[in-house]
């Protein structure tokens, strides 16, 4: 699987080629696609760039992405988009579109609380599980657990040195905790390419895009999300 994160949490600062708008968003992974990815994960905008859970947002990015691509979509329910978990409750309840699937960061607050409302609204909860916090074991304790289709590893260590050691022991930290369930394993900035090449040598979901790295392998600027997702295969290819 090659999941293609399309923004993340960047802004107009980080440049021009990070899609800000659901037009934008839409013409990038419809590219991505193309260029092989096999699922998108995205953030929806504020008109001002911020993240956000905003019904009209989420539903004008997926309607726009979706008249593009035929893969499956997912958005972010990260708490920096809306703090209050009570208000991020909210927010999502109000959605009109549904995405495919939405992480869910497991250290954040009222993340059980929110899995389970994506769970009743037939979502796919992606379980983000981030290295040095305590994800994973609430993960392990938690019931909802077994009703999650897939877990998000994420390696915040942007070492490149030292982010491939830091992905091992976060899927130690996993164990069996993770249910039986796929494991997307990704890096992000400095750690992202040696931690996408450790997921393809050990058969795990990995993704890549603006969101992770804004540069290929060899250092030089990336144009593109395609671009990222054409490198992120043949680095693949050669695990």
């Amino acid at each position: 699987m090659m999941q293609v994160c399309l923004n993340g949490p960047r802004g107009a600062a980080d440049g021009a080629s990070v899609p800000m708008s659901p037009g934008a968003m839409a013409d990038s992974a419809a590219d991505a696609v193309l260029a092989g990815a096999t699922d998108i994960h995205v953030h929806p905008k504020s008109p001002c760039g911020q993240d956000t859970l905003s019904p009209r947002a989420v539903a004008a990015t997926l309607t726009e992405i979706r008249a593009r691509v035929t893969v499956p979509v997912g958005v972010t329910t990260g708490a920096w988009a809306e703090s209050d978990p009570a208000l991020r409750l909210e927010q999502v309840r109000g959605w009109t579109v549904l995405p495919d699937h939405a992480s869910v960061n497991w250290h954040e607050p009222g993340a059980e609380e929110l899995a389970a409302l994506l769970i009743d609204f037939g979502v796919g909860v992606e379980a983000g599980i981030w290295s040095g916090t305590d994800g994973a074991a609430r993960f392990a304790a938690s019931p909802l657990a077994p009703r999650v289709p897939r877990v998000l590893a994420e390696v915040t260590d942007t070492d490149p040195a030292t982010a491939e050691a830091s992905a091992l022991a976060l899927l130690t930290d996993l164990g069996t905790s993770s249910h039986g369930r796929p494991v997307l394993l990704h890096g992000e900035d400095g750690g992202a390419w040696p931690v996408l090449r450790l997921a393809s040598r050990l058969g795990l979901g990995t993704r890549i895009g603006l969101e992770d790295t804004l540069y290929l392998p060899d250092g030089e600027r990336a144009s593109s999300n395609a671009e990222l997702v054409r490198a992120g295969l043949a680095e693949q290819a050669r695990a």
